[in-house]
């Protein structure tokens, strides 16, 4: 449902998308313009927190430096309602404005991945064998850049913005909770509620100066699973007397792949991937044991429920008939990233009067996967993508990759964008509150 659903508003988005840049360009509104200069002021300490937060990336679960820095900026920059500990390392900040007004939240994730850096940079990482891959110290960098200007603005402010700090985004070590999840269980957006709530990632393929989105189905949905599967170990030149766990290990994953050939239609978007298989002891012992782990990505919910059921019923029908036996467990689940449709109609406009209509395109979905999903399926969501790479300086590796790097530039540019799009969302739903007695 999610993928068919998202083709047709992805054809109505691009329609829209291409009629808006007949339209003549919107005349920047004085708090647009207060945004601009200021984030354009900031961008020196943008970079010097950014290079900062890079320096020192910290794992899932981890995140003590990183949070204490932010929990800092902020009651540096004069908020007060500051909530620290919110799923481990997590940090929520309210920002009261002085008109009334609607709530709209804010999430950043804080978290690094067991990378080794080799970028050889002033600001590689300190930390051996963790790295900044995916952009978090970006994304943490702009929403306190954003916390700074918008504080500054409060007075003219309608409603309240609560800024999320996540941490474990990338998954939290096994047998820990963390990330989205955690925060959510824990009232992160509770006391006050926000009505919607906004994210970006950066995004090397996209370039500098430049946004994408996608309504609908953004992000895939990812499932964790870990399968054992157990014969009977025996001598390797008298196989007719084990069950050799490596053979069924190898029929299983074959017949793993029919879910997607046989199980769906041509158009589901859907992946099963073994990434990884152990087993065996010696090159003359028929193997006993088998583990192997995997994922499983889809962007339809209704199609991610009755994978598990699929799974069982092809594992098992496999190891019946070769005398072996399996078990197989879930974990670490993140639904589909699914952005709210009206709501990315009503904010593109924001984003344009920001970058121009050149420089903001329809994307199609992806199969990686995020826990901003956690948050989006409680309120209505827009998690879009900030461009970060840049052709001519070589910035064009991908993320969770050693040499990834990010344009800086995309800083300021990343502080204007959410910054408008969080005002402009207040301004016009407090329009659209019912009026005092």
């Amino acid at each position: 449902m999610f993928l068919r659903f998202s083709a047709s508003v992805l054809s109505l988005f691009l329609s829209a998308s291409m009629a808006a840049q007949t339209k003549p360009a919107v005349t920047a509104a004085p708090a647009q313009q207060q945004i601009a200069a200021a984030a354009d002021a900031m961008r020196p300490r943008l970079i010097a927190q950014r290079r900062d937060f890079h320096m020192h990336p910290e794992l899932s679960n981890r995140e003590d430096r990183t949070s204490r820095v932010v929990a800092e900026r902020l009651k540096a920059i004069g908020f007060t309602d500051i909530r620290t500990g919110v799923g481990k390392y997590g940090v929520v900040a309210v920002l009261k404005g002085g008109k009334p007004g609607p709530v709209v939240a804010v999430r950043a994730d804080m978290d690094a991945l067991p990378i080794t850096e080799v970028n050889d940079v002033p600001y590689k990482s300190q930390n051996p064998g963790v790295k900044h891959a995916c952009g978090h110290d970006i994304h943490t960098t702009v929403e306190l850049g954003v916390a700074e200007i918008l504080f500054s603005m409060r007075d003219k402010i309608p409603g309240s913005i609560k800024f999320i700090f996540q941490p474990a985004e990338e998954g939290p070590p096994e047998g820990e909770e963390g990330g989205a999840g955690l925060m959510v269980k824990e009232g992160a957006l509770e006391n006050p509620r926000p009505q919607a709530i906004f994210g970006l990632h950066v995004h090397p393929q996209v370039q500098v100066g430049q946004l994408s989105y996608t309504p609908g189905a953004m992000m895939a949905s990812s499932d964790h699973f870990i399968l054992n599967i157990h014969g009977k170990q025996a001598h390797g030149a008298h196989p007719e007397l084990g069950v050799d766990a490596i053979v069924v290990a190898a029929q299983a994953i074959e017949a793993l792949q029919t879910i997607r050939s046989r199980r769906l239609t041509g158009t589901d978007a859907f992946v099963l991937t073994v990434g990884m298989i152990k087993g065996g002891t010696r090159n003359n012992i028929i193997t006993g044991e088998v583990a192997m782990e995997g994922t499983i990505r889809t962007l339809d919910e209704s199609v991610r429920k009755k994978v598990p059921g699929w799974m069982n019923e092809t594992l098992k029908g496999v190891t019946e008939a070769n005398g072996a036996t399996y078990d197989l467990r879930f974990i670490g689940p993140y639904p589909v990233t699914y952005n709210d449709p009206k709501l990315v109609e009503e904010t593109l406009p924001a984003m344009r009067r920001v970058v121009g209509n050149a420089n903001l395109s329809l994307a199609p979905p992806e199969m990686g996967a995020e826990d901003f999903s956690e948050f989006s399926r409680i309120v209505p969501g827009f998690y879009y993508r900030l461009g970060v790479g840049n052709k001519a300086k070589g910035i064009t590796a991908g993320t969770h990759t050693p040499d990834f790097d990010a344009d800086e530039e995309s800083l300021v540019i990343g502080v204007k964008t959410m910054a408008n799009v969080l005002v402009d969302y207040l301004e016009r739903h407090s329009r659209q509150m019912p009026a005092a007695d």
